[in-house]
């Protein structure tokens, strides 16, 4: 017998056509009405170009980042010192297609109602084809409120920062195109309490806001140190202080700034993180002595939006993926998208999915008016709560997503690995859990209005018994302010889930928010796909569903 003729052994068969070269804007519904409904309509052309880049060449790009991560170099051939980042051209080309498209810039060039809500959908997009070259994007865009603080500095840096043009090369400002700002606030003793922290600065002549120091110390964690200058904190006599330090000095030189290694990361991988050593290296100090963490507060709270931005971007592109592969996927001669069980898990990602995108997006909208003393409250608020609830709820989504594809979602030829380990990044990553739900508790107790702008966004419960019984339980749970730092996850959950459930119901799509309210603010299950019966599965597959 000739066995050769049985060289090939199978017909490929019930597996799911690709999803290369989608148009991720288009394919989601969700997306786009909820853009629109928060006033960035005017930018919907903008979102589906980049939703196409996205889909393609982008996603192609994270993949060979990813693949081929950054490289550090110490020093050259010759021992000369270089503390440089070699990264793969896919990732530069990650960076600039996102600098020309506005990411870092948009709300900042074009001050119009709803750019940070356009701003938000962009990154959105851009962040299910590749999250790690959003942590300088992000830090690049956060780091303007801050400089705004010091105008001579503000002068200086802001219009590089703010152009359209991405300039990698290794270079004194003043020579480049475009400039890329990052952070480095943790030190080894002191993580997340930077006021632990033993980093110097000396004050080379006039000491004070926009004079010139020097820096002496370490940063446990300094990321994308190959950005063009990093907003840090040292000590000061008057105390812990905000300094801008770049990589070059104005002559030209290296800047004292060293780098020790780049970080093993669980995820995150295309960017690199580093710790770095700071051995009198020039910096300027922004804002007031001693005020320090209040200045870079003003960059902290935009990073911490991106956070929320990001995990609903994740989960997003998990669900696409879920989702597209269980509609062509036959099990027992049907489709996984028409059996009851499959439904209930796909129709309960969904439901996360776009909550998550809604609070997201519903806190962009409020940075569009922050002129508003009310929106002004309410963002403070959700800054936190939306970056404990949104983060917080991503791993175990996409972790259930990857499942939907069984063995297929566990390999790295699909996106779903990549995905899960970028997850914990956005719930660590400025600041963890427990610091942002006892930053909620501050919120409430310290700031005035905040409470009152709080209960002004849930209302009534817009006619809806069972969300006014949910606000009526969170008044009576928050006040009661026995044992509130020990009971600051469960109130900072109780405020997501709610304003989630208000946001929907006032969007109007019935099948939506009745299934988020029976499911979310009544008994909740501990894992996915356990929706109460009476839930319009199929209308919610098919909102959410890149191919049914």
């Amino acid at each position: 017998m000739n066995l050769h003729a049985f060289a090939e052994t199978h017909e490929v068969t019930n597996q799911p056509p690709s999803l290369d070269g989608v148009n991720l804007y288009r394919l989601d519904r969700p997306l786009q009405e909820w853009a629109r409904r928060f006033g960035a309509g005017w930018a919907e052309a903008r979102m589906d170009a980049y939703g196409a880049l996205a889909g393609g060449p982008l996603m192609a790009a994270g993949f060979l980042a990813n693949e081929h991560g950054p490289v550090f170099h110490s020093h050259d051939r010759y021992g000369n010192r270089l503390d440089t980042v070699e990264f793969h051209p896919a990732y530069h080309q990650l960076m600039a297609t996102a600098t020309e498209h506005g990411l870092p810039s948009l709300p900042w060039r074009e001050p119009r109602p709803g750019a940070h809500v356009a701003r938000a959908a962009l990154t959105y997009l851009h962040f299910q084809a590749e999250a790690g070259s959003g942590c300088p994007l992000t830090m690049t865009f956060a780091s303007v409120p801050a400089l705004r603080l010091q105008p001579d500095l503000a002068e200086r840096w802001l219009p590089k920062v703010l152009a359209t043009q991405y300039d990698p090369r290794n270079l004194e400002v003043s020579q480049k195109a475009g400039a890329t700002i990052g952070m480095a606030m943790t030190e080894k003793q002191g993580g997340t309490d930077v006021r632990a922290n033993a980093t110097r600065a000396f004050a080379i002549g006039q000491s004070g806001p926009g004079q010139a120091y020097e820096l002496l110390g370490h940063k446990w964690f300094c990321s994308a140190p190959m950005c063009d200058a990093f907003l840090t904190l040292a000590y000061t006599n008057e105390g812990l202080s905000c300094f801008l330090l770049p990589r070059h000095r104005p002559d030209g030189s290296r800047n004292a700034f060293y780098i020790q290694r780049l970080k093993n990361k669980l995820g995150n991988r295309s960017n690199a993180s580093s710790e770095v050593e700071y051995r009198g290296a020039l910096a300027w100090m922004v804002g007031e002595p001693g005020r320090g963490v209040p200045t870079i507060l003003e960059m902290v709270a935009l990073t911490r939006f991106d956070c929320m931005v990001g995990s609903s971007a994740l989960m997003r592109q998990a669900l696409t993926q879920a989702i597209h592969h269980c509609h062509y996927r036959q099990v027992g001669g049907r489709a996984l998208t028409e059996q009851p069980l499959m439904q209930n898990v796909l129709a309960d990602l969904a439901l996360e999915s776009e909550a998550a995108l809604a609070l997201s997006l519903r806190m962009g909208q409020a940075l569009d008016q922050l002129t508003d003393p009310v929106q002004a409250r309410f963002a403070r608020l959700v800054t936190a709560v939306g970056k404990y609830w949104i983060c917080k709820r991503a791993p175990a989504m996409i972790n259930e997503a990857a499942e939907c594809l069984g063995g297929a979602g566990y390999v790295e030829d699909s996106i779903l690995p990549r995905l899960y380990r970028e997850a914990p990044v956005n719930s660590t990553w400025e600041g963890s859990g427990n610091v942002q739900c006892l930053d909620v508790l501050r919120a409430l107790s310290r700031e005035p209005g905040v409470l009152d702008a709080l209960f002004a966004e849930l209302g009534d419960g817009h006619g809806d018994h069972r969300l006014a019984a949910a606000i009526g339980r969170l008044h009576r749970e928050l006040k009661d302010a026995t044992e509130m730092p020990y009971r600051a996850r469960q109130l900072t959950e109780e405020i997501a889930l709610t304003l989630q459930a208000r946001l929907l119901l006032e969007a109007g799509n019935s099948d939506v928010s009745d299934a988020f309210i029976a499911s979310r603010l009544g008994h909740r299950a501990g894992a996915y796909g356990a929706l109460p019966r009476g839930v319009a599965v199929e209308a919610l597959l098919k909102r959410s569903a890149p191919s049914l």
